[in-house]
């Protein structure tokens, strides 16, 4: 688990409830801690696994619903974080990565939809240093 993902997990856990059950062992957040900006990709991420296949790098659940609403929670968790540091660059570009892979998810298009991602971690890139990483 990366740096990044520890610390989405454990704002997770620190939520309680339904989600954070879901939430995997492992990982620590201790620490300097990841950027405002990886956090959310990491966030975000997660939250596009989950709405495709039900389950993320560190969250997992037999229940679609939950995974469907977990997803949810996450995408706004990553773009709220990031409007709460004003990065509002990247909340347009991520907003518009969300909204891309989803579209391309729904017409069955996975390989579209991880070109979605790809490319805008590349956006992200160009406009501040090293893109984070888009973990699976």
């Amino acid at each position: 688990m990366t740096a990044a993902q520890a610390r989405v997990a454990a704002l997770l856990r620190e939520e309680g409830g339904l989600l954070a059950a879901a939430v995997t062992p492992g990982g620590s957040a201790a620490g300097d801690g990841p950027a405002v900006r990886d956090v959310a990709v990491a966030a975000i991420r997660e939250g596009h696994l989950l709405h495709g296949a039900g389950a993320g790098a560190f969250v997992t659940t037999d229940d679609p619903d939950l995974a469907l609403l977990a997803g949810d929670r996450l995408y706004a968790l990553g773009l709220a974080a990031l409007a709460e540091a004003a990065d509002l660059e990247a909340v347009r570009v991520l907003a518009a990565v969300i909204a891309a892979a989803a579209a391309a998810r729904g017409a069955g298009d996975e390989e579209g939809a991880e070109r979605a991602w790809e490319q805008g971690l590349l956006r992200l890139a160009e406009r501040s240093g090293p893109p984070p990483a888009a973990d699976r």
